[in-house]
C-alpha cells in the first residue's frame, strides 16, 4: 500500500522499520505483523527519507549501524525536519555513550542487539503511547 495516497488528514498508523539486514528487517515485519500491526520496511535511511506518511506514523524501529547514513543520523535529519516520530533503535555496538547521543537526539528507547521480543513489542506500546502525545 502506497502510505503517499492516503488522506493527508488521517494519521497512518504504521510501523516503519530501517534496518540494512534484510534478515532482521523481515523477522521484525513478521513479528509486527503477526500482533496486528501495519509495518513499512526499508534498507536505508535515505529510502525512509523518500517516505511522506513518516510524519504521522506511530513509530520509527531502526538500526544505528547502517552503511551510508546512521541510525543517529537519521533521527537527526528527521528532528531537523521537524518530524517528530518516536523512535526505538536498535544496537549491536552498544555503549553509554551512544545510548546518551541517541537520547539526546530524540530516540525514546535503544534496545541491544539480538533484540528480545517481548522488549521489542513494550517499546512499541510506549513508542505509540508517545505518538498519541504527538499527533
Amino acid at each position: 500500500m502506497d502510505l503517499a495516497l492516503q488522506n493527508t488528514a488521517e494519521r497512518a498508523p504504521w510501523i516503519f522499520v530501517v534496518d540494512d539486514d534484510e534478515p532482521v528487517r523481515d523477522s521484525t515485519r513478521a513479528l509486527l505483523e503477526a500482533h496486528g500491526m501495519p509495518v513499512c520496511t526499508y534498507a536505508s535511511a535515505d529510502a525512509l527519507l523518500g517516505e511522506v506518511a513518516i510524519q504521522r506514523g506511530d513509530c520509527l524501529i531502526l538500526d544505528n549501524h547502517m552503511p551510508g547514513m546512521t541510525g543517529l543520523e537519521l533521527v537527526q535529519t528527521l528532528r531537523s525536519r521537524d518530524i517528530k516520530i518516536p523512535v526505538i533503535m536498535f544496537t549491536g555496538r552498544s555503549d553509554s555513550h551512544l545510548k546518551e547521543r541517541a537520547i539526546r537526539a530524540g530516540v525514546l528507547i535503544v534496545l541491544d542487539k539480538p533484540v528480545n521480543e517481548d522488549h521489542l513489542l513494550q517499546a512499541i506500546a510506549i513508542a505509540r503511547l508517545s505518538a498519541d502525545d504527538i499527533h
